[in-house]
């Protein structure tokens, strides 16, 4: 490292003289006390709350059960036709939620083999954005479904039915 000449160190003199710290509070401050917020009641009909369900499989073995091979090639080529398709644009979590265990119900009891859930691209970051959560979610959601039991696997679906905004859920033959 060089010493800096005299032209130099008056440039960097100046230079430094310019700079403002980011931040207008001094940096041996104390954090803020903050008083406890108090939360109204809420108003209307609550709905009771949901039972905890024990996990049966974790999220990854879901993703990881194997099907034969003819399955596993008909899915990732996009030569497979679903038997019921769910859309969840527009749905909060709550109500994703509801709308995946109904859809599950009457695919269960259609004796249909194939859902095809439409969640949205996920999208990554940190902290986690608000776009994407249902995506993020729904693999755990499968794992503890009352209807856990009887999914057989859970694929990415092909770009033609949505790809990476899009899953297979395979179901297990009664």
């Amino acid at each position: 490292m060089r010493n800096l000449s005299p032209e130099e160190a008056e440039l960097w003199a100046k230079v430094t003289a310019t700079i403002r710290p980011l931040s207008r509070e001094p940096l041996e401050s104390e954090p803020e006390q903050r008083s406890p917020v108090t939360l109204a009641p809420p108003r209307g009909r609550v709905p009771p709350p949901r039972p905890v369900a024990k996990i049966s499989k974790p999220a990854a073995a879901l993703q990881q059960a194997t099907l034969d091979g003819s399955w596993d090639r008909k899915l990732r080529t996009g030569r497979i036709d679903p038997d019921r398709t769910l859309d969840l644009h527009g749905h909060g979590l709550d109500s994703a939620w509801e709308a995946i265990d109904r859809a599950l119900e009457r695919s269960i009891a259609a004796g249909e083999r194939v859902l095809l859930l439409i969640t949205g691209h996920e999208r990554k970051g940190d902290p986690p954005l608000l776009r994407g959560r249902i995506r993020a979610a729904v693999h755990d959601w499968l794992a503890v479904s009352r209807h856990s039991s009887r999914i057989a696997a859970v694929r990415a679906a092909h770009r033609r039915h949505g790809g990476g905004g899009s899953l297979y859920i395979i179901l297990r033959r009664t």
